[in-house]
């Protein structure tokens, strides 16, 4: 049985934690709107928002169900196309403070029970360490002589597949205070919006009155990045416990697996492929691949081999794309150029992960930003 956290309901809607969580989720984000006017009378809506979760018996009796007056907000919907078609949801901004009080309690908890090379949404952790240590184990099968195969995992639209009732479970083995379980399953399922997908229907194509509400989990929310790693731990620790499988990478879910010889790594693909059927009611798609450990494998947006990580081209091509746009918008004096430097900046450090060749050098050599016929010219602090 695993072991149970010592977390309390009345500390994670405590006026303390709603503040930190307040904090949080304005970061980067305070003169907007909506947070402008939470903040301008912030003690007040703290203790609203303490008072809304603070759970009572049903019609003042004593002994009775306990209920709260928190409801969780209507979602705004946004679709995007890139890099694939995907709808994201935000929640009004009261909402996203209860989430980060949710958050910043529970992910510290169950972040102890992850394996140690799962790296998304994790302190120390992200896609950069990912790429490097693939690249080390590649390079050290490939030394180790035999056959070694890489066994790519692709779950089927996972954001949209998650099954509510088989999350609920999990979280229930590991927290015992009945009214966080509560609050967790208001977020979960959402009673005005469905967030799951029919089996074989892509997003996009989907009308909403087709949408199921005990399936999926709403891409943009803080709390489904930690569901999506609580859930899919748990294929972490049958592939680990169950299967002794020693090399296994997740970020998200983007999952690698090295193994040795090619009809045992198809054994094993078979029998992963049974426990997300049954335990978690996921299924793999016909991306999941088996190739020699020898050729380059897609991981976390690059391509790597034990001699290269490399920028995926489509990568490459959304980042043109994107600095292109920025360049028009600066020499027509729409976008001051500090916000210019800092996006460059950000597209240099997303470079340094890569083995990226002379890619600065053509970035910085094709993107002169020119106002009033003067040149100016952007250069890399890396």
């Amino acid at each position: 049985m695993p072991k149970t956290f010592n977390i309390t309901h009345d500390e994670i809607i405590s006026q303390e934690n709603l503040l930190l969580a307040n904090k949080h989720a304005e970061d980067c984000k305070r003169f907007r709107d909506e947070i402008l006017a939470f903040n301008a009378h912030r003690q007040e809506n703290i203790i609203s928002l303490h008072n809304d979760l603070t759970y009572f018996p049903e019609g003042g009796e004593p002994g009775g169900e306990l209920q709260s007056n928190y409801k969780v907000g209507k979602y705004r919907m946004k679709k995007i196309f890139e890099p694939k078609p995907r709808i994201i949801m935000a929640l009004p901004y009261r909402d996203r403070v209860v989430q980060w009080a949710f958050y910043q309690k529970l992910s510290p908890l169950f972040d102890k029970t992850f394996i140690e090379h799962s790296y998304a949404n994790r302190e120390g952790k992200g896609a950069d360490r990912a790429r490097i240590t693939l690249q080390k184990w590649l390079r050290k099968v490939n030394r180790s002589g035999g056959k070694w195969y890489v066994l790519k995992l692709d779950i089927s639209k996972y954001f949209y597949r998650v099954d509510h009732e088989v999350l609920m479970n999990i979280l229930s083995r590991r927290i015992k205070d009945k009214l966080i379980l509560k609050d967790l399953y208001n977020l979960i399922n959402c009673e005005d919006t469905a967030f799951g997908l029919p089996s074989g229907v892509q997003p996009e194509l989907c009308d909403r009155e087709e949408w199921v509400f005990n399936k999926g989990m709403p891409i943009g929310n803080l709390t489904s990045q930690m569901f999506a790693n609580i859930y899919l731990n748990e294929l972490d620790q049958y592939c680990k416990h169950v299967l002794h499988v020693h090399y296994l990478i997740r970020y998200a879910d983007d999952i690698i697996i090295l193994y040795q010889g090619k009809r045992e790594t198809e054994g094993l693909k078979d029998q992963i492929e049974m426990f997300l059927n049954d335990n978690l009611r996921l299924e793999l798609n016909k991306k999941t691949t088996i190739r020699p450990a020898w050729l380059p494998v897609e991981f976390v947006g690059a391509v790597i081999s034990p001699l290269f990580i490399k920028m995926r081209k489509s990568t490459q091509k959304r980042m043109k794309s994107r600095i292109r746009f920025i360049k028009k918008l600066y020499e027509a004096g729409l976008m001051a150029w500090y916000k210019v430097d800092s996006t460059m900046q950000s597209y240099f450090g997303l470079i340094r992960g890569f083995t990226a060749g002379n890619l600065l050098r053509k970035i910085l050599d094709e993107f002169v930003f020119v106002v009033n016929n003067a040149k100016r010219v952007i250069s890399s602090r890396f």
